[in-house]
C-alpha cells in the first residue's frame, strides 16, 4: 500500500539498490574520530560488520557535541517520579558534567576500557548517567533490571564478569519498597566471579548496609571527585567495539547476552528519530519503559540524546500512580510530542478508564503521535487509543536483538495508512520474509516464521557475548541465509507485516495451525473485556485446544459466566468451530513481566501440568497462584 505523501517506497528502494551508500549517508549524522575503512565488511564477524575501521565515542555524540553546538542550556533529561513525588531536570551541559564526573569515579575504582560494568538500578537519573559514563570511558555496560532475583543476577555477573557493579539501595513501587542491596549481596555470594567494587547510591526510603573494602558510597565518591576537579574525557573506541551487553529474559541454562556495538548502533538510532518517529531535535520524546529493557536503552537513553532531544525518565506506572491519568499528566506537564509505550500499558488504562474520561483533564496540545511495541497491539486497543487521544496511533515491531524497529510506520517519511493488527512495513535495512518450515518464502497472506535475510542492518546484534556458537545456533542455523525472529506472522500483498505470536504460541488444533494472537484479537472485541490472553493447552483428542483468560473492565457488574459464554460465541462466530474454543476464565489480573509482556508460556506450563520455574521478570508472583486456582476451578489443569 502506498501513500502519495509518503517517501517510504522511494527510500526503501534506495536502500535496496545501494545498502552501503544508504548507511554511509545516514552515518553523516554521527561525529567520528576516524572514518571507516569499509561501510560493511562481509568477511568480519558472524555475518559481516558495519563501519569497520572507524573510531567513535557514543557518549560524545549524545552529550558533548550538543554542548559545543548550542544545546548546552536545553533540557536533556527530565525525571518524573510520582512514587517519590519528585521532578528534576538536567540540561545537556549539566548531564555531560555529571556523566564526566561519574566516569572519573569509575576510573578511580579501577574500571578500564573494555571492562564490563553491571548496572542494577531503578528508574532514576543516575541509571542513565551510569550507562553514559561507561560509554564515555570505553567500558561495556550490562544493565540488569532493578530488583531482579539474586540467582538470575548471579548468572549475568558470571557471564559478563564485571569489574564493578553500580546499584541503588532500593526501588520504589506503589505500596512497596524493594531493597536491592540484599539481592545484590546474595547474587555476588552465589556468583563465581567477584566484582572488585560496588558503587551504591543510598536512597532515603531504605539505606543499604555497606561492606567494608568493596562497597563505595555513590554520593561521597561524586562529591570527592568534584572537589578534586576530576572529570573523565571521551575515550575513542572502534565502531565495532561493544557498547553494551543486554541479557534476554530467559533464565535457564547459559544466559544470552545480546551484544550492541558503538558505530552501527548510533547510525541506526539517529536515523530512526526523524525518519521513523518524526521527531525533530529540541522536541520532547518519552519512552515509558524501563532502563532494564532494550526500549530503555534505545529510546530513553541513547536515541533521543543522539538526536538532540529532551528525554523523559518516568518512575511510575500507567495506573495507580495515582490513577489512570498518570500518562496524560506527564505528557501535559513536560510538553511531550510523542509517546512510545507497550500495548499492555494502554490495556491497563483502558480497563480502569474505559471511556477515556481522564484524558480530557489535561492539555495534550503538544502531543501528536503514540507508538506501541513490546507485545502485539490488538486492534481494539488501537481503536480505543485513536478515538480518545485523537492522534495517530502506530504499532511497530522489534526485538532486543535488533535494537530498533524491524517494522513500523515511518512518520518522518510521511505516514502510511494504518492497518489495525499490523506493525506496518519493514524499515530500510530489513529484508523481511515469511518462511515455511522448509525455509521457502510464502505467498502474501500465508502464515509462517518471520525471518530477515542476511546481512542484518546496523545496530542489530553481531553476536552473543563470548558465545558465537550460541548466536549461530539460536538465530542463523534454522534457515541458512536468514536471521530467524522466532515470531510467527504473515506479510500481505501491500508489504504490511502481521506479527501474530511467538512461534511457540502457534497451536495445532486437530491439524489446524492457529495463532493465539488471532483468537485474542476476537476476544478483545467484547465490550466488557479489558485485557485477555489465549494459550494452547494439551488435549488428548485434538493435540491442543485454546483456553482464554479475560480481565473485565472496571465498573462491569454482570455475571462473569454470562460474559464468558458470550466470548465463546464471539470466537465461534468470527473464526468458526475449527478453533475449538470452549473455555474462557475470568481472572482479576494476568501474570506479566515488568515490561508488560503476558507470561503465556508459564500459564500454558501450569495448565499442562509441566514443571515450571518462577519467571525472574514477573511483576507479582502471587498472580500465578490466582491463575492456578481459577484453572483448577474450571477443570483445565491436567
Amino acid at each position: 500500500m502506498s501513500s502519495k505523501s509518503s517517501r517510504y517506497a522511494e527510500v526503501y528502494a534506495q536502500w535496496k539498490r545501494d545498502p552501503e551508500g544508504f548507511w554511509a549517508e545516514a552515518a553523516r549524522a554521527i561525529d567520528w574520530y576516524k572514518p571507516w575503512d569499509k561501510v560493511f565488511d562481509p568477511y568480519a564477524g558472524q555475518y559481516g560488520r558495519w563501519f569497520a575501521g572507524a573510531e567513535c565515542n557514543t557518549a560524545f555524540n549524545c552529550l558533548d557535541r550538543h554542548v559545543e553546538r548550542g544545546r548546552a542550556r536545553q533540557k536533556a533529561l527530565v525525571y518524573d517520579s510520582p512514587v517519590t513525588d519528585t521532578q528534576r531536570s538536567f540540561t545537556y551541559q549539566e548531564l555531560r558534567d555529571e556523566v564526566a564526573t561519574l566516569g572519573a569515579v569509575l576510573q578511580d575504582l579501577g574500571v578500564k576500557k573494555g571492562d564490563r560494568v553491571v548496572i542494577y538500578m531503578p528508574m532514576i537519573p543516575e541509571a542513565l548517567m551510569a550507562m553514559l559514563a561507561c560509554a564515555r570511558i570505553g567500558a561495556i555496560h550490562s544493565v540488569v533490571f532493578g530488583g531482579f532475583a539474586a540467582p538470575e543476577l548471579a548468572t549475568r555477573i558470571d557471564d559478563a564478569k564485571p569489574a564493578a557493579v553500580l546499584s541503588a539501595s532500593c526501588g520504589i513501587e506503589p505500596g512497596r519498597v524493594i531493597q536491592y542491596k540484599p539481592l545484590l549481596d546474595a547474587a555476588i555470594d552465589l556468583s563465581r566471579h567477584k566484582p572488585s567494587a560496588v558503587l551504591m547510591l543510598q536512597r532515603a526510603r531504605a539505606e543499604a548496609e555497606m561492606q567494608a573494602g568493596r562497597d563505595h558510597d555513590w554520593a561521597l565518591a561524586i562529591a570527592d571527585a568534584k572537589r578534586r576537579g576530576r572529570k573523565a574525557g571521551c575515550i575513542a573506541g572502534r565502531a565495532t567495539d561493544p557498547l553494551y551487553i543486554l541479557y534476554t529474559s530467559g533464565t535457564t541454562g547459559q544466559p544470552k547476552g545480546v551484544v550492541r556495538d558503538n558505530g552501527g548502533h548510533m547510525v541506526a538510532l539517529a536515523w530512526t528519530m526523524k525518519n521513523h518517529y518524526g521527531i525533530d531535535p529540541g522536541e520532547v520524546f518519552w519512552a515509558a519503559s524501563d532502563v532494564g529493557w532494550v526500549v530503555g536503552h534505545s529510546y530513553i537513553c541513547y536515541a533521543p540524546l543522539l538526536h538532540g532531544c529532551t528525554t523523559v525518565l518516568y518512575e511510575g506506572k500507567p495506573v495507580g500512580t495515582p490513577d489512570a491519568g498518570a500518562f496524560w499528566r506527564v505528557i501535559s506537564e513536560h510538553g511531550v510530542a510523542a509517546l512510545f509505550t507497550a500495548p499492555t500499558a494502554f490495556r491497563a488504562i483502558k480497563k480502569e478508564d474505559p471511556r477515556g474520561e481522564y484524558i480530557g483533564r489535561y492539555n495534550l496540545s503538544h502531543f501528536r503521535a503514540l507508538f506501541l511495541a513490546g507485545e502485539r497491539a490488538d486492534p481494539e486497543t488501537l481503536k480505543w487509543a485513536e478515538a480518545n487521544l485523537k492522534v495517530p496511533v502506530y504499532d511497530h515491531w522489534w526485538q532486543t536483538e535488533t535494537g530498533w524497529p524491524v517494522c513500523g510506520n515511518p512518520v518522518g517519511l510521511g505516514a502510511l495508512p494504518v492497518k489495525h493488527g499490523s506493525a506496518a512495513v519493514p524499515m530500510p535495512g530489513y529484508n523481511l520474509e515469511a518462511l515455511n518450515d522448509a525455509g521457502q518464502p510464502l505467498r502474501p497472506g500465508e502464515t509462517g516464521t518471520l525471518a530477515i535475510r542476511l546481512p542484518l542492518p546496523p545496530s542489530c546484534l553481531p553476536t552473543l557475548w563470548e558465545n558465537d556458537k550460541g548466536f549461530r545456533d539460536s538465530y542463523l542455523a534454522e534457515f541458512p541465509g536468514y536471521y530467524t525472529t522466532k515470531d510467527a506472522g504473515h506479510i500481505d500483498e501491500d508489504g504490511y507485516a502481521f506479527v501474530m505470536a511467538r512461534t511457540d504460541d502457534v497451536i495445532n488444533v486437530a491439524g489446524h495451525r492457529l495463532s493465539t494472537g488471532q483468537i485474542e484479537e476476537v476476544v478483545a472485541r467484547h465490550k466488557d473485556v479489558g485485557e485477555c490472553a489465549v494459550v494452547g493447552v494439551a488435549d488428548a483428542m485434538k493435540g491442543q485446544v485454546p483456553a482464554g483468560f479475560i480481565v473485565l473492565n472496571a465498573g462491569v457488574n454482570r455475571e462473569p459466566a454470562e460474559i464468558e459464554r458470550e466470548v465463546v460465541k464471539l470466537v465461534r462466530d468470527v473464526i468458526g468451530p475449527v478453533a475449538s474454543f470452549r473455555t474462557v476464565m475470568t481472572v482479576k489480573r494476568l501474570p506479566k513481566t515488568r515490561s508488560g509482556k503476558i507470561l503465556r508460556g508459564t500459564m500454558r506450563q501450569i495448565a499442562d501440568g509441566e514443571l515450571w520455574k518462577m519467571p525472574a521478570t514477573i511483576d507479582d508472583p502471587a498472580i500465578l497462584d490466582e491463575i492456578t486456582e481459577v484453572m483448577q476451578g474450571h477443570g483445565v489443569m491436567r
